[in-house]
C-alpha cells in the first residue's frame, strides 16, 4: 500500500510539472533562418507561425522561386528547433519515469 501512495504522489508531482512545462512551451518562440539570415521565420512552441521577416533585396521578380525555397527552409529550421526544445523540456519533466521510447508528450 505504501508503494501505491508513493506512486500516486509521484503522479501528482509529474502532473504539476507537466502543466508548468506546457505553459512554458505555449510561450516559447523560436526563430529559423535561411539564406544567411535573409529569411527569418518565428514559430511558437506548438508550431504556430508568429512572424516572417524577408530581406528587401530578395524582392525581385526573377527570384520568386529562390524566395519561396528560403521561406520553406527557414520554416523547417524553426520547426526543428522548436521540436528539439519541446523534447528537451519534456525530458526534464519525465526524467526517471519508465515512458516507452517514441511516446510523444504532451499528448
Amino acid at each position: 500500500m505504501k508503494d501505491i501512495m508513493g506512486m500516486m504522489k509521484g503522479i501528482g508531482e509529474m502532473k504539476a510539472k507537466m502543466e508548468a512545462a506546457q505553459a512554458e512551451i505555449a510561450n516559447l518562440v523560436v526563430e529559423g533562418r535561411s539564406g544567411g539570415g535573409m529569411v527569418t521565420v518565428s514559430l511558437g512552441g506548438k508550431g504556430d507561425l508568429k512572424g516572417l521577416k524577408i530581406d528587401p533585396s530578395l524582392f525581385r521578380e526573377d527570384d520568386v522561386e529562390v524566395l519561396e525555397d528560403l521561406i520553406v527552409a527557414a520554416h523547417a529550421d524553426a520547426k526543428s528547433k522548436a521540436e528539439e526544445e519541446v523534447a528537451r523540456r519534456m525530458q526534464e519533466v519525465t526524467a526517471g519515469l519508465p515512458i516507452p521510447p517514441g511516446m510523444k508528450l504532451p499528448f
